[in-house]
């Protein structure tokens, strides 16, 4: 049973909600309109708050069911761990959509809220904070990838889980590399833009 938690994970993790959420909205596919991201901030900007919040929950929802049900049945943190990193890797590369997935930041935050609590609640604090001050959501899902590692190291170090932050980090950064470059030529959209980003 423990085991058969890891393919749920991905299989979870690959169910696009910013796709299934605009099909149901009557929305475009949020692969051909704005940033062409299946993800909330995407969704944010043509399809409204009501579209985003669904899509957020859905992206949370989908890593926190795989995990919690991993924690739920006493399982090692190593499993722990692989269904939190199978059900980001199925946002990222989802089975059913080509391999053509999202950023995985909400899907990230679902992991740390079953996990440790406490390190989603600085991460959340993070975006919050860099949002506010610079008005990009691409940074502050950068600054709050590389602040992760170091939240578990201190709340949360138990190796299996240190290291699914690092490589979750790791893909989270490579993920945005074309909003790093955007942002270096001052070329990303703000919050509240309409203009991709």
């Amino acid at each position: 049973m423990l085991y058969l938690t890891l393919p749920l994970a991905y299989l979870l993790g690959s169910l696009p909600m910013a796709i299934l959420v605009a099909r149901v909205l009557g929305l475009p596919d949020p692969r051909t309109t704005g940033s062409r991201n299946p993800g909330a901030t995407n969704v944010l900007r043509y399809g409204g708050k009501a579209a985003a919040a669904l899509t957020l929950a859905g992206d949370v929802l989908k890593a926190v069911i795989p995990v919690g049900l991993a924690r739920g049945l006493d399982a090692d943190p190593l499993i722990v761990a692989g269904c939190g990193l199978l059900a980001f890797l199925g946002h990222l590369y989802p089975v059913f959509f080509g391999f053509k997935g999202g950023k995985g930041v909400a899907t990230a935050l679902g992991v740390w809220l079953v996990i440790a609590p406490a390190v989603a609640g600085l991460l959340i604090a993070t975006w919050v904070v860099v949002a506010a001050v610079f008005r990009y959501s691409s940074l502050s899902a950068l600054v709050a990838a590389l602040a992760a590692p170091l939240y578990v190291w201190w709340l949360a170090p138990i190796d299996a889980y240190v290291l699914l932050s690092l490589l979750m980090s790791a893909l989270l950064v490579w993920r945005h590399r074309t909003n790093i470059q955007k942002l270096a030529t001052g070329q990303e959209s703000r919050i509240g833009a309409s203009r991709s980003g």
